[in-house]
């Protein structure tokens, strides 16, 4: 049996920070993550993609982003069960929670912070003939090293951030970026679609909208597609075809924990952002309430605020006195820093 404070379901951005702020209440945590390694999709989807929203980082990309969470929380001595989805869960008279992960690995603390961002989840692919033919050979959903891409002929479909970051990192790559969208409005960031256009009016990227890509060709591998433009069908000599429609979210086991579910997401009070279980709170992509933003920064304040009723939760009658780093310092808030030990992690071998 692994116990700790707080039992943090997820260990994307949001679930990394939560054990900064849980830290620095003198709050222990302890990680599970379904995926082999920490960091969600910034670390298994989307390393190489460029973050531009990140406070202080003008762009960061996903997995460096990782990598400093990382680094900033170590001090705190987190635990990992990795490689392993969190399935069951129960509570004892004392108000303990016990979770069980897929391979039988016993968890029990008194708060779950449930940070798994959209998920369990799949690309959401486009309905053409003959596409899981060309899957591996031409057809890609995910772009995990945009290197491969160098000096290729690449079409974007979507209409997304996704596809509009893509576009833009890709055109000094790339040798030819096509972006396909089906309307003339896009539904990515203003400022993204700002420098679409900008790289557009420098013939760095061809938009073509609105447009849908009806047919792939090719005998081996991926060589063309055929682009519907106000029914007319022009081909397009290339070599990668990237659909970015998002992803198709599924909670998986957490949506039968008893928890009030909205559209596959955990219904939240933005008080502390606890759900209807009291000592189970969810973080991150996976919450969602009135005038909710699936942003990673927005998932650093609800951790920030959901860490301050754990803390009342495991120490009643405790008060916390809030104090700031910038004059009290991190570890013990004495202005010292000392050498972080290395992380507990559950091995996939276990």
């Amino acid at each position: 049996m692994i116990k700790t404070d707080i039992l943090i379901i997820g260990a994307g951005p949001t679930g990394l920070f939560t054990v900064f702020e849980a830290g620095l209440l003198k709050l222990k945590c302890h990680l599970i993550d379904a995926l082999p390694q920490a960091g969600g999709q910034c670390s298994e989807i989307y390393p190489k993609k460029p973050i531009y929203d990140i406070p202080g980082f003008p762009e960061i990309l996903a997995g460096d982003l990782t990598t400093n969470l990382l680094e900033q929380c170590k001090q705190f001595e987190p635990g990992f069960t990795l490689g392993e989805r969190a399935e069951k869960i129960s509570k004892d008279d004392n108000g303990m929670f016990t979770v069980v992960t897929s391979k039988g690995t016993a968890h029990q603390a008194p708060v779950i912070a449930i940070a798994g961002g959209l998920g369990s989840f799949e690309p959401r692919k486009p309905t053409l003939n003959n596409l899981s033919f060309y899957e591996g050979k031409g057809v890609e959903y995910i772009i995990k090293d945009p290197a491969i891409y160098k000096n290729k002929r690449i079409v974007i479909a979507g209409g997304g951030d996704s596809a509009l970051d893509w576009s833009i990192y890709l055109a000094d790559i790339a040798k030819e970026v096509t972006l396909v969208h089906r309307r003339n409005e896009f539904r990515g960031a203003l400022d993204s679609l700002e420098k679409a256009r900008e790289l557009k009016a420098k013939n760095k990227i061809n938009i073509i909208t609105p447009a849908e890509i009806t047919q792939l060709g090719g005998t081996e591998k991926l060589e063309s597609i055929i682009v519907t433009k106000d029914e007319v069908q022009t081909e397009i000599a290339l070599d990668h075809f990237i659909p970015l429609f998002g992803l198709s979210p599924r909670l998986g086991p957490i949506g039968s924990w008893g928890l009030e579910i909205e559209k596959n997401a955990i219904k939240v009070d933005t008080f502390d952002y606890q759900t209807n279980i009291p000592g189970i709170f969810a973080i991150g992509d996976i919450n969602t309430y009135p005038g909710k933003l699936k942003l990673i920064l927005c998932g650093f304040h609800e951790a920030t605020l959901m860490c301050q009723s754990a803390f009342k939760i495991i120490n009643p009658g405790k008060k916390n006195i809030f104090r700031y780093t910038t004059v009290s310092g991190v570890d013990g808030f004495d202005g010292t820093r000392k050498e972080a030990s290395k992380p507990v992690i559950q091995s996939l071998n276990q």
